[in-house]
């Protein structure tokens, strides 16, 4: 495999260099920088060089290459397990940014009215259409949106709110229930 003068590249780093040593399944290198470095085996390509008209050029082992691409990697995430009833919920960003094409020359207090009177628009949009669930994102910051938003959403009646999933939404989001009357 490795021996003591192979020249080497290190996987997913930019670092190339000569082998020290070999013990078991740990590498010792020296960078061309001059450092010592140790690697596990796995981490590491030989590099042949041959010769050229000019100089010598590098070539990777495409045996370790294509081994390495056809080895299949363990998936690491996990997938978002999907509530029927999330099906087609309604997301409305209540962020500025969102919301207008260019802030500049609003105040803050246009801006916070900007958003609740938005958020107000939807609320009143999903009752109409009796829609019985919506969300919306206010971001953290500091809370300032998210005050107003419960404010707003305890003024009316039928009404039910909490903080949105937290894996999907982090920390600033509003989940709004909306108990539909049976007319």
């Amino acid at each position: 495999m490795l021996t003591k003068g192979d020249k080497v590249s290190v996987l997913d780093e930019a670092i190339n260099g000569t082998v020290v040593s070999v013990k078991n399944n740990e590498v010792l290198i020296e960078t061309e920088d001059g450092f010592m470095m140790t690697f596990l085996v796995n981490e590491l390509l030989k590099i042949q060089e041959t010769s050229n008209l000019m100089n010598s050029i590098k070539r990777i082992d495409l045996d370790e290459v294509s081994k390495e691409k056809t080895e299949p990697k363990p998936r690491s995430f996990v997938k978002e397990k999907k509530d029927k009833r999330d099906v087609g919920v309604p997301e409305f960003d209540l962020h500025i940014e969102k919301l207008v094409k260019n802030k500049r020359g609003m105040s803050n207090y246009d801006i916070l009215t900007l958003q609740t009177e938005t958020a107000k628009r939807h609320i009143e949009f999903a009752i109409k259409n009796r829609i019985p669930k919506i969300v919306f994102i206010h971001g953290v910051g500091e809370g300032i949106l998210k005050a107003e938003l419960d404010f707003l959403l305890g003024r009316y009646d039928g009404i039910d709110f909490q903080d949105a999933n937290y894996q999907k939404y982090g920390l600033g989001a509003t989940e709004v229930y909306i108990r539909q009357n049976s007319k």
